[in-house]
């Protein structure tokens, strides 16, 4: 027996294809304990680096470990706790995939969309440029932080030892850095720091950084310098005197 449908479209919805921006948890351990401490670890004193942002959880480097179970429902309420939205999963092997989509999440497959990545052992999908800069015109002290979430960051005072100022974007700072100062933050691997006075405790794009255990070369040290990335988040944090190209 065929039964036609009437052709006329629904009174009270839409169906519609989306195209999402989400952020990608490369999961590499089944730990959870490990992985909580970690993300505690790295956003715990982050509250708003997420905003129930929609996440896809990436298998792919648990693929091959056939009898590894991941406890999905604990994982997507532990993720939950820091602001972020498990929604999909990709890359498992057959009885990762099954356990997932018991726990409620959709199966993404090889969908192309943009995704920031959350782990630093992968190439993170190319970010589109802060469309306005967060400007701070007062001293950081030591305690206070600052992060310019989806945009870059520009500080026309000194940031003292002890502050932080964090972006996705860009960091400008027109004064002394001697705080921490992390660009990229959410995976932007063309970001990049800039200071008229360099000494830092901690400078980090993209997740790869450098403490100040490590001393700048002297002809660096509390001059005009950029910092950028090269080589993606495999590669190596360079510094550079502002319009002289001294590479270090």
């Amino acid at each position: 027996m065929t039964v036609a449908l009437a052709g006329r479209a629904p009174a009270t919805f839409e169906i519609k294809s989306a195209n999402l921006p989400l952020v990608s948890l490369i999961l590499k351990s089944a730990d959870l304990c490990a992985v909580a401490a970690e993300l505690q670890d790295r956003f715990g004193d982050l509250p708003d680096f997420f905003d129930h942002d929609p996440m896809v959880l990436d298998l792919s480097a648990l693929k091959a470990q056939e009898d590894l179970p991941v406890d999905f429902s604990r994982l997507v309420a532990l993720l939950r706790d820091f602001r972020v939205l498990p929604v999909a999963v990709r890359g498992g092997n057959a009885e990762q995939m099954k356990a997932a989509l018991a726990a409620g999440l959709a199966p993404a497959g090889d969908l192309l969309m943009p995704v920031a990545s959350l782990h630093q052992t992968a190439e993170p999908a190319p970010q589109p440029p802060p469309v306005s800069a967060l400007i701070i015109d007062r001293p950081l002290r030591s305690g206070q932080q600052v992060y310019a979430r989806g945009r870059d960051l520009v500080v026309l005072s000194m940031v003292n030892p002890g502050a932080e100022v964090i972006a996705d974007g860009h960091i400008h700072v027109y004064a002394p850095l001697r705080g921490k100062a992390i660009a990229g933050a959410r995976g932007n691997t063309e970001a990049r720091i800039l200071s008229l006075c360099l000494e830092p405790e901690l400078i980090s794009i993209a997740g790869v950084y450098r403490t100040s255990e490590v001393p700048l070369p002297s002809d660096l040290l509390s001059r005009p310098t950029q910092v950028r990335l090269e080589g993606g988040v495999e590669g190596k944090l360079v510094m550079e005197l502002l319009n002289e190209g001294a590479r270090r």
